[in-house]
């Protein structure tokens, strides 16, 4: 076996090859790793799975009662946009209204969640071997940059309507609007009417995002948090 050196130089060296260059630098990395050989197919399966663990624990987290609400990282505030809105409602004794609008829209957070999962999991295997091999030399967020940039924007358009139906379901949208038309019909007051369901869809994006890459660095730093043979083989090579 060869000395020990940095696994991802062997990993440029693969993404770099000619074909007939492949061969031999495989047989590096053979012999790097001995009798537990790690492929190409490894390591993009390793991040699949540490993706699909992370969101999967993210979202069963996420959508548990309280996941946000409780959860001072993920709880989702009145609308910043309109704070002087809460403020004002406050300073006239709507206390409880303003109160009530923001446990139901963590509410609407928490049943949105249920949903990520299968969103999440569907955007994860489109990960190819070069992005692999990336994530894998990248920081302990690495792999939750990777979703972010290449599914944010189709998360979005999928989570949107989804939000939409928790917030309905939970009331935040008439509480919403029974609070932002006690708002407007406060003298002197400039009127209010901003997007609840956008503002709701990126808090709550933000927040499985966050519980995602909390998870990463949780299996890349923690072999306990390993929970497949695969996992173990690929992070193991980083330890």
């Amino acid at each position: 076996m060869i000395s020990r050196i940095p696994i991802l130089a062997l990993l440029v060296v693969l993404y770099s090859c000619t074909s007939a260059q492949l061969q031999q630098a495989q047989k590096v990395l053979n012999d790097y790793v001995g009798d537990d050989k790690l492929t190409a197919g490894d390591v993009a399966n390793g991040l699949k799975e540490a993706l699909s663990q992370g969101a999967s624990k993210g979202a069963n987290q996420a959508s548990a009662v309280d996941g946000y609400f409780k959860n001072p990282q993920l709880k989702i505030p009145f609308p910043p946009d309109v704070k002087k809105v809460e403020n004002k409602l406050r300073g006239i004794g709507l206390n409880k209204e303003v109160d009530r609008f923001i446990l139901t829209l963590n509410r609407g957070a928490e049943e949105a969640a249920k949903e990520a999962k299968p969103i999440f999991i569907s955007a994860i295997t489109s990960m190819t071997i070069s992005d692999a091999w990336s994530i894998l030399k990248g920081e302990n967020n690495a792999a939750t940059n990777y979703l972010r940039k290449t599914t944010s924007a189709q998360l979005t358009e999928k989570f949107k309507p989804v939000i939409a139906r928790a917030l309905d379901k939970t009331q935040a949208t008439k509480y919403y609007g029974d609070i932002v038309n006690s708002y407007n019909k406060i003298p002197f007051v400039d009127k209010v009417n901003p997007d609840l369901n956008d503002y709701a869809t990126q808090r709550a994006i933000a927040g499985l995002f966050l519980l995602v890459e909390n998870e990463e660095k949780n299996i890349r730093k923690n072999p306990g948090a390993r929970a497949t043979e695969l996992l173990k083989k690929v992070f193991s090579q980083q330890d």
